[in-house]
Protein backbone atom coordinates (compact mmCIF):
# COMPACT_ATOMS: atom_id res chain seq x y z
CA UNK A 1 0.00 0.00 0.00
CA UNK A 2 2.61 2.32 1.04
CA UNK A 3 4.82 1.98 -2.62
CA UNK A 4 1.34 2.49 -4.69
CA UNK A 5 1.30 5.55 -2.55
CA UNK A 6 4.97 6.93 -3.12
CA UNK A 7 4.79 5.91 -6.55
CA UNK A 8 1.08 8.38 -6.76
CA UNK A 9 3.62 11.16 -5.07
CA UNK A 10 6.01 10.53 -7.60
CA UNK A 11 4.01 10.42 -10.48
CA UNK A 12 1.64 13.90 -9.69
CA UNK A 13 5.38 15.36 -8.71
CA UNK A 14 6.11 14.40 -12.48
CA UNK A 15 3.27 15.46 -14.18
CA UNK A 16 3.66 18.74 -12.14
CA UNK A 17 7.19 19.29 -13.28
CA UNK A 18 6.15 18.26 -17.25
CA UNK A 19 3.18 21.09 -17.17
CA UNK A 20 5.41 23.95 -15.30
CA UNK A 21 7.64 22.96 -18.39
CA UNK A 22 5.47 22.66 -20.86
CA UNK A 23 3.97 26.55 -20.03
CA UNK A 24 7.50 27.72 -19.94
CA UNK A 25 7.97 26.28 -23.68
CA UNK A 26 4.36 27.45 -24.76
CA UNK A 27 4.65 30.95 -23.50
CA UNK A 28 7.72 31.45 -25.07
CA UNK A 29 6.22 30.00 -28.61
CA UNK A 30 3.17 32.44 -28.00
CA UNK A 31 6.07 35.78 -27.21
CA UNK A 32 8.25 34.88 -30.41
CA UNK A 33 5.11 33.91 -32.52
CA UNK A 34 5.36 30.64 -33.35
CA UNK A 35 1.89 29.93 -32.13
CA UNK A 36 -0.81 32.98 -32.16
CA UNK A 37 -2.97 31.97 -28.86
CA UNK A 38 -2.72 30.37 -25.99
CA UNK A 39 -3.46 26.85 -25.25
CA UNK A 40 -6.31 26.17 -23.33
CA UNK A 41 -5.88 23.64 -19.99
CA UNK A 42 -7.78 20.55 -22.09
CA UNK A 43 -5.95 21.31 -25.42
CA UNK A 44 -2.67 21.32 -22.38
CA UNK A 45 -3.99 18.16 -21.37
CA UNK A 46 -3.86 16.50 -24.14
CA UNK A 47 0.02 17.44 -25.14
CA UNK A 48 0.71 15.81 -21.60
CA UNK A 49 -1.60 12.94 -22.70
CA UNK A 50 -3.83 12.84 -19.39
CA UNK A 51 -7.35 14.24 -19.26
CA UNK A 52 -8.15 17.44 -17.93
CA UNK A 53 -9.91 16.34 -14.84
CA UNK A 54 -6.32 14.01 -13.99
CA UNK A 55 -4.18 17.13 -14.87
CA UNK A 56 -6.65 19.49 -12.60
CA UNK A 57 -6.99 16.84 -10.06
CA UNK A 58 -3.44 16.37 -9.89
CA UNK A 59 -1.79 20.15 -9.51
CA UNK A 60 -4.76 21.20 -6.95
CA UNK A 61 -3.53 17.79 -5.16
CA UNK A 62 0.54 18.52 -5.20
CA UNK A 63 0.58 22.46 -5.15
CA UNK A 64 -3.20 23.34 -3.71
CA UNK A 65 -3.43 25.22 -6.53
CA UNK A 66 -5.72 24.79 -10.20
CA UNK A 67 -3.59 24.39 -12.84
CA UNK A 68 -4.79 27.99 -14.12
CA UNK A 69 -3.06 30.01 -11.06
CA UNK A 70 0.27 28.95 -12.24
CA UNK A 71 -0.58 29.45 -16.13
CA UNK A 72 -1.53 32.91 -15.01
CA UNK A 73 1.49 33.53 -13.20
CA UNK A 74 4.29 32.55 -15.51
CA UNK A 75 2.26 34.68 -17.84
CA UNK A 76 2.31 38.09 -15.33
CA UNK A 77 6.51 36.43 -14.73
CA UNK A 78 6.66 36.84 -18.58
CA UNK A 79 4.82 40.07 -18.80
CA UNK A 80 7.05 41.40 -15.83
CA UNK A 81 10.36 40.24 -18.12
CA UNK A 82 9.33 41.95 -20.65
CA UNK A 83 8.53 45.13 -19.23
CA UNK A 84 11.65 45.02 -17.60
CA UNK A 85 13.86 43.88 -20.66
CA UNK A 86 12.61 45.63 -23.55
CA UNK A 87 11.07 48.96 -24.24
CA UNK A 88 8.03 47.87 -26.43
CA UNK A 89 4.59 49.44 -25.16
CA UNK A 90 2.58 48.08 -22.80
CA UNK A 91 0.19 48.17 -25.51
CA UNK A 92 2.53 46.04 -27.68
CA UNK A 93 3.60 43.87 -24.57
CA UNK A 94 -0.40 42.83 -24.08
CA UNK A 95 -0.67 41.81 -27.79
CA UNK A 96 2.08 39.83 -27.92
CA UNK A 97 0.74 38.35 -24.93
CA UNK A 98 -2.55 37.68 -26.90
CA UNK A 99 -4.63 40.28 -24.29
CA UNK A 100 -6.42 43.67 -25.32
CA UNK A 101 -4.71 45.92 -24.28
CA UNK A 102 -7.09 47.07 -21.41
CA UNK A 103 -8.07 43.74 -20.33
CA UNK A 104 -3.79 43.56 -19.54
CA UNK A 105 -4.07 45.91 -17.44
CA UNK A 106 -6.57 44.03 -15.46
CA UNK A 107 -5.10 41.04 -15.43
CA UNK A 108 -2.04 42.42 -14.51
CA UNK A 109 -3.16 44.51 -11.56
CA UNK A 110 -4.73 41.54 -10.21
CA UNK A 111 -1.73 39.64 -10.00
CA UNK A 112 1.03 42.53 -9.36
CA UNK A 113 -1.47 44.96 -7.11
CA UNK A 114 -0.33 47.63 -9.40
CA UNK A 115 -0.66 48.82 -13.40
CA UNK A 116 1.89 47.92 -15.41
CA UNK A 117 2.37 51.06 -16.34
CA UNK A 118 3.37 51.72 -12.41
CA UNK A 119 5.43 48.52 -12.51
CA UNK A 120 7.52 49.78 -15.62
CA UNK A 121 7.71 53.48 -13.81
CA UNK A 122 8.67 52.01 -10.27
CA UNK A 123 11.62 50.17 -12.44
CA UNK A 124 13.04 52.58 -13.70
CA UNK A 125 13.20 54.88 -10.23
Amino acid sequence: MKETQNNSQNRGQEITALYFDFLDLHIEDVVQGKVSDFMELNQIASKLFISHSHLSDTLQEVTGHHPCHFYDLKIVNKAKSLLTETNLSIAEIAKILTYDPSNFSKFFKKFTGKTAGKFRRQLKK
